[in-house]
């Protein structure tokens, strides 16, 4: 009984000096959730280039709606997945972004320095690469697209890789995708934008200063952030013309970042909580018999949930939600592109073809000439055991665009043509990125 007392009160301290952050995104979720947005991606195409296609634009055109008194939200199935679902998405995207600002990677200015460089190189030149076979017209308005790095496809695969490969070499990774994911925020904020509703805007400012007090206040509960983020700032953003997204990172940077108790008094607790459950145990002979050991150990589960932060616990439990769930719904109903002979000779119309050489050869560009150019200025130094021929096969990998390219394409495009011919250059270019990010780690790895 001594023992098992010790091992727990070991475990306990151990968890809370943890780093926050480390098991938030592990191998098998990530590989799980590459496996079902490559499955989610694989099941589109194939219905939509099967004699059922009509069907799957049936489905996706199914209008949903939701009314409470007077006031109603019509939209399709798409809309709700691309506006609704994606702003779960975000939302975790946002808790993920606090949560390394405060205490992660993004919170030290020197460890950040390369890999905000390095995302910025890997936006800036795709989108220069792009706007150079697209400068005018409606078709301009793509430059966006080949900016993004699909966070869960680009980790996935790292992850199936990288036996023996510097742990730093993920953390830059992570970082990388991570500035990468803040930045897509800001360019859909920016640029990606319908008419502006003042009115509606106004009403979604109000939420959000209220999301905000409630922080202030150090209010804990669910329901009321929920409330306030989902059935006031959510449907402001939905009405005000500024994408609903973005009211999902507003959200999660509202959500309390702090613990309502001290990783002290929480280890003084367990401990006084382990003695009485240990006491009550002298002469019992199954757990939890003795009601006293059920109150010790509800005792400390409450404690726990008190000594994590709300971010740390949302991000924990809404993460496979969204790895697992979100992104291959998401795939499911924005993949599915007609794949003929015209759309394949339709490949080097400026559109596609700017798409694929931003994200095939820019993307790897940008990454690996901004970090060369900030560690030779000494803007920042390469973590040890890290090389740029580790950088080279990151680069390559987060070329692999997909959720994100997907997502801006359905905001960049309005015409079906257009639209479906950057889909498809945005899947073969993903495809192509990933095929030589991972040959290149695979290599690594077999010489490391």
């Amino acid at each position: 009984m001594e023992s098992t007392k010790k091992d727990i009160e070991r475990q306990i301290t151990d968890t809370m000096r943890s780093t926050e952050g480390e098991a938030l995104l592990n191998a098998p979720t990530d590989i799980m959730g590459g496996a079902l947005l490559l499955g989610s991606t694989l099941l589109a195409l194939l219905w939509v280039n099967s004699p059922w296609s009509e069907s799957y634009h049936t489905l996706w055109h199914v209008q949903v709606s939701i009314q409470v008194g007077p006031y109603m939200l019509n939209k399709s199935l798409l809309h709700w997945v691309n506006d609704g679902l994606m702003a779960m998405f975000f939302f975790v995207a946002g808790l993920e972004i606090k949560r390394e600002l405060l205490a992660g990677e993004l919170a030290s200015v020197r460890q950040a320095t390369l890999p905000i460089v390095a995302a910025c190189g890997g936006m800036l030149v795709p989108a220069v690469v792009y706007l150079s076979l697209n400068l005018s017209g409606p078709e301009s308005s793509g430059w966006g697209i080949p900016m993004a790095t699909d966070i869960a496809f680009a980790l996935g695969i790292y992850a199936l890789l990288d036996r023996g490969l510097p742990q730093a070499l993920r953390i830059f990774l992570l970082t990388l995708a991570i500035v990468d994911d803040l930045g897509a925020v800001v360019v859909i904020a920016l640029f990606y934008t319908s008419d502006l509703s003042i009115p509606s805007l106004l009403v979604g400012g109000f939420f959000f200063g209220a999301l905000l007090l409630a922080n202030a206040l150090n209010v804990r509960s669910t329901v009321v952030y929920s409330l306030l983020g989902i059935g006031g700032l959510w449907v402001a953003f939905v009405l005000s013309g500024v994408h609903a997204t973005v009211a999902g990172v507003l959200g999660a940077l509202a959500i309390p970042a702090r613990p309502h108790i001290s990783g002290e008094t929480f280890l003084q607790a367990g401990h006084r909580l382990l003695r009485s459950y240990d006491r009550a145990a002298e002469g019992a002979h199954e757990p939890l018999r003795h009601p006293t050991q059920a109150d010790a150990a509800n005792a400390l589960e409450r404690a726990s949930d008190l000594a994590q932060t709300p971010v740390q616990r949302l991000e924990r439990a809404l993460n496979p939600w969204t790895l697992l769930g979100v992104m291959p719904l998401f795939a499911l109903a924005n993949a599915g592109v007609p794949i003929d002979v015209d759309s394949l000779r339709g490949l080097s119309d400026p559109i596609p073809l700017g798409i694929m050489i931003g994200l095939v050869i820019g993307k790897p560009l940008g990454i690996i000439g901004a970090t060369w150019l900030a560690v030779r200025l000494k803007l920042g130094v390469l973590a040890e055991s890290v090389e740029f021929r580790h950088l080279h096969a990151v680069g390559w990998l987060a070329g692999m665009g997909f959720t994100m390219s997907l997502f801006i394409t359905t905001l960049a495009f309005h015409e079906v043509d257009s639209t479906d011919m950057a889909k498809l250059a945005v899947l073969l270019a993903s495809l192509l990125s990933g095929t030589i990010g991972s040959l290149l780690l695979y290599r690594l790895q077999r010489t490391s």
